[in-house]
């Protein structure tokens, strides 16, 4: 071995808090002056974690790095350490949706609800993404970024921000466009007030409440409902609803809407 290295990997081991240096034997572990806060890696394969301790430990020297397999392990040794920053919840190939991993998210984002709990996961695909987030994480680092990089993404989720790769914003493109292209498809027939009002009559919404929520006076949404029932040839509001979602059941199998109200 180069012993140029030894001196780096000294710093890396100290840093990373396990294996933890004691002094005089004693049963406190030694943190440096600098380690104002600490970053808990949870992770429960032990490689994994120990081995991304190390190296993020080694782009850090003022962050005490801490990798444990379950949060009861570090509550155990937590007034052992300085505060906590932030949690990095390792969930590697596992998907965001399966319940283990739901609701290891729900529960700490729940418990540490002022520090960023942020997921570190093999994949980013989209739609884990947005689970991850709605199960209360502030943040989601796909293992395909660099360490170096990784630690400004979670440097970015203490201070409020989201970093989604992107990957995801293509694909969240992408499914606009084709939200945007199968909302609208009486675009030619309606006005766009009238389409807004076609959606809400959809759901079953009442004239007051259409009102309210597309800020319009009840009785210029009457109006509407009635032109509305004139263009597809509906003689009552049931009627109306019945032809529309058929209308928009013909749009989605590839028909047009004009050859369905013919």
């Amino acid at each position: 071995m180069n012993s140029a290295l030894i001196p780096n990997l000294d710093l890396r081991q100290e840093n990373a808090a396990f294996p933890l240096k004691m002094e005089n034997n004693s049963n406190i572990p030694v943190v440096s002056a600098r380690q104002t806060h600490s970053l808990v890696i949870l992770d429960n394969r032990e490689l994994d974690r120990q081995c991304l301790a190390q190296c993020m430990a080694a782009q850090k020297a003022d962050l005490q790095i801490l990798a444990f397999g379950s949060i009861e392990e570090w509550k155990q040794k937590r007034d052992e350490y300085p505060p906590l920053l932030a949690i990095l919840l390792n969930v590697g190939g596992k998907k965001i949706d399966e319940p283990s991993v739901s609701e290891q998210i729900r529960k700490l984002s729940s418990e540490f609800a002022s520090t960023p709990l942020i997921v570190l996961a093999d994949s980013d695909d989209f739609g884990q993404i947005v689970r991850a987030l709605e199960y209360g994480a502030k943040g989601f680092i796909p293992a395909s970024v660099s360490v170096s990089v990784c630690m400004e993404l979670i440097a970015l989720s203490v201070a409020g921000g989201i970093f989604v790769p992107a990957t995801a914003l293509f694909a969240m493109r992408h499914l606009l466009d084709s939200s945007n292209s199968t909302a609208r498809p009486l675009a030619g027939i309606f006005t766009d007030r009238q389409a807004e009002v076609v959606e809400a009559l959809r759901r079953g919404k009442a004239n007051k409440i259409i009102a309210y929520e597309l800020n319009l006076r009840e009785s210029t949404v009457k109006v509407h409902v009635r032109n509305i029932m004139k263009k597809v040839k509906a003689t009552n509001r049931t009627e109306v609803v019945f032809k529309l979602n058929d209308i928009f059941q013909h749009h989605l199998s590839g028909g047009s809407a004009a050859s369905t109200l013919c």
